[in-house]
């Protein structure tokens, strides 16, 4: 598994991409079953069905939208992708009204309640699976670092915890996870911000995983390069002065992300965890060992990702609350989309701007 995962990330986003689908198609799939084997005697109708028309409803909806915010240069040239990309909301709303009338048409009347148990089962099962799945790739699209970092961390706590815990746990952490120690939780916490910021100043030296993963329309190929942003840039820091005393050193050099990681490993290990014990609430609410037999001696894959999707989620609101600034060359694939007339209109107020700021010399603007 080791091996294969570093494959993946060799052969680059596309690939990476492509693997976060199938996890998501087959954590959906296990759950669904799960609730297919508790009512199958009921004989639901169009319950399976209807369930996954669904997750293509809510998949056709996120990657519709990734493909308007990530290849505005391939829509511009395709014109049947223009089209879609300027309806995509409503045909994802038609869509997913055709699914909501099959499900009202195919009510019984002895199994009303029945039914609306699995019509909430399958929507709360795309909000934990495909939602969160979506906000995977979009951290991938922010830099491969934003995904190799946040998996690595979970990743690690589980080992380190589990480590901990075998030699030194002695007292329960939780009743919903018997094994799990206090032991093994708070050395597993401490591991983990070691190897996140090990990991991060390992990472942040190379373009290939900190640059944003783009589309180049010339080559027809993703590409992640770029000039580094400042918080994958060497800085020098001062050290409080209680720090200095104890190791001598007034400053030290780190990158920006590093200091970043440290959240991302706390989270990761105090908080990560939680969709682990959240998943083994579910399966003991329905008498379960795993959620499937996918990799034997593991379970299934939702048993291997359950911390996984809520990591996802929040190094995404991490992003946006405190790395994200404007992007230009999503703001130029904006431009490039609007008519000729819009695209003259904005170049003369931004002309006027740069003239009114001084950054734009009279006769440079009058050339122009």
């Amino acid at each position: 598994m080791i091996s294969g995962f570093f494959m993946m990330i060799y052969l680059g986003p596309v690939m990476l991409i492509l693997v976060v689908m199938s996890i998501q198609i087959k954590c959906f799939q296990e759950i669904i079953d799960i609730g297919y084997r508790v009512y199958h005697s009921y004989e639901l109708p169009w319950f399976r069905t209807l369930s996954w028309y669904f997750l293509i409803c809510v998949n056709y909806f996120f990657y519709g939208e990734t493909l308007a915010e990530y290849f505005g240069a391939l829509v511009q040239r395709e014109e049947p992708l223009q089209f879609l990309v300027r309806y995509h909301r409503f045909i994802s709303f038609a869509l997913y009204l055709a699914g909501f009338c099959m499900f009202v048409l195919s009510l019984v009347k002895k199994h009303y309640r029945l039914q609306f148990y699995m019509f909430a089962w399958t929507h709360v099962t795309l909000l934990i699976v495909v939602t969160q799945s979506h906000l995977v790739i979009q951290n991938l699209f922010e830099g491969m670092i934003w995904f190799l970092v946040p998996v690595s961390i979970v990743i690690c706590n589980d080992i380190m915890a589990y480590l901990f815990g075998f030699f030194f746990g002695r007292t329960p952490l939780i009743k919903l996870s018997p094994k799990k120690t206090w032991e093994g939780f708070i050395g597993g916490f401490f591991g983990t911000l070691v190897f996140g910021f090990i990991l991060a100043y390992l990472l942040a030296q190379f373009q290939y995983f900190v640059c944003p993963v783009e589309y180049n329309s010339e080559t027809n190929r993703f590409t992640a390069e770029c000039e580094p942003s400042d918080i994958f840039v060497m800085h020098e820091y001062t050290l409080p002065f209680a720090v200095q005393n104890i190791i001598q050193w007034k400053t030290v050099n780190l990158y920006p992300y590093q200091i970043h990681s440290v959240a991302l490993s706390t989270f990761g290990s105090l908080i990560g965890p939680f969709g682990g014990f959240f998943a083994s609430g579910f399966k003991r609410a329905f008498k379960i060992k795993d959620f499937a037999d996918t990799i034997p001696g593991h379970g299934g894959i939702m048993d291997r990702f359950d911390c996984q999707y809520l990591m996802a989620t929040f190094t995404h609101v991490y992003i946006a609350s405190f790395i994200r600034g404007p992007n230009p060359s999503k703001v130029l694939q904006q431009l490039l989309v609007l008519q000729p007339e819009q695209q003259l209109s904005i170049f003369n107020t931004l002309r006027e701007r740069l003239r009114d700021r001084g950054m734009l010399p009279p006769a440079a603007t009058e050339a122009i």
